[in-house]
């Protein structure tokens, strides 16, 4: 049975409603004012918050407000109920988060429509999405139902790139946000001594290029295509009404990028305190994954693992000399991956 908490301070209000979403199959706790309701909103979890907007204590925007604060409750939906209907009011409400709005005095199936209509858009953005470019299509036709939007391509375009060609270069303005669906990208800057340096190596299933779309600035280093790789954009325009229009759709979207992100620091402190032979490894593990073989310069690997490349070709020999690794030119083929694994346990 749904949760629903109603905070509302008329006590004739309250009980009606009340007892209309009762009668229709709702758990309903009532709270008579914002700061009761914000206590109850933590104790009894609901799955969707009606609040009237003017209340003693704590009005309904201090609660929104408060609820977006906290982990916990700030993505459950909420309905403003109000009798003000003047257009800075409702354009304050949104702003805040409120994923609808109700003008007093309202029919009892606009509110049972609003409900529902906003429980099953909460479900539909609870689904779990798979890192894959079939994945990406069901979050963005998913996320379009959310916000309903005509913009919203029926799909994203796919392009192919060769290997060696540029994505985005350094000082270009952003204007798409990227996702993996076949091969692998490298980000990278060159240092004050224009010798270049690896920030990154995405991989199939993995998003780039969104932080400076974040940030309305141009792209602060060069995304090049490592091999034969196939690129679905999504454009600024796109990505960013999904991310602002909608909590629920930005809550799913940063989990679906926060392992790229969590990967990033975990490199970062690899180099720092790792030996050379473990951060080969989890390099060599990150890029094979479910792969056999993979197709780098040395020089590459070198940048991405933090060490020269002598010391790398010194890390790759002791591999090959365990059986772990072989290598073909450019070409590494992994033959024991369970012991390049173990190596992980070794500083």
């Amino acid at each position: 049975m749904k949760k629903i908490l109603l905070i509302e301070d008329d006590m004739i209000v309250r009980e009606n409603v009340y007892e209309l979403i009762s009668l229709v199959g709702y758990d309903v706790e009532v709270a008579e004012n914002g700061m009761v309701g914000v206590a109850k909103a933590k104790s009894f979890k609901p799955d969707l918050i009606i609040c009237d907007v003017m209340m003693p204590e704590l009005d309904g925007y201090g609660v929104l407000y408060v609820l977006s604060q906290n982990p916990e409750t700030a993505t459950i939906p909420f309905i403003f109920l109000t009798a003000k209907s003047e257009k800075d009011d409702f354009r304050k409400g949104m702003e805040l988060g409120a994923d609808d709005y109700l003008f007093k005095p309202f029919e009892s199936t606009e509110l049972i429509n609003a409900i529902e209509g906003r429980l099953k858009k909460n479900e539909l953005l609870k689904k779990h999405f798979s890192p894959s470019g079939e994945g990406l299509e069901s979050f963005l036709q998913e996320a379009k139902k959310m916000v309903t939007l005509n913009d919203i391509k029926e799909k994203s375009d796919l392009y192919r790139y060769s290997s060696k060609e540029y994505v985005y270069k350094e000082g270009e303005w952003a204007n798409f946000v990227y996702f993996i669906q076949r091969g692998r990208v490298k980000t990278y800057k060159y240092n004050n001594e224009g010798k270049e340096y690896i920030t990154s190596v995405f991989n199939e299933g993995q998003f780039f290029g969104f932080q400076p779309i974040l940030e309305d600035r141009p792209y602060d280093e060069i995304a090049e295509v490592l091999e034969d790789t196939q690129l679905i954009k999504i454009t600024k325009e796109d990505f960013l009404t999904l991310i602002y229009e909608n909590r629920e759709v930005a809550q799913q979207f940063m989990k679906m990028i926060s392992m790229s992100l969590s990967s990033k620091e975990e490199d970062l402190m690899l180099m720092a305190y790792s030996s050379v032979r473990k951060r080969v490894s989890k390099k060599l593990q990150e890029l094979l994954q479910d792969k056999d073989e993979i197709t780098l310069l040395r020089t590459d690997l070198a940048k991405l693992t933090g060490t020269t490349k002598e010391s790398l070709t010194r890390t790759l020999t002791e591999f090959k000399n365990s059986d772990i690794i072989k290598t073909e030119g450019k070409k590494i083929i992994l033959i024991d991956r369970q012991k390049l694994q173990k190596m992980d346990m070794i500083w």
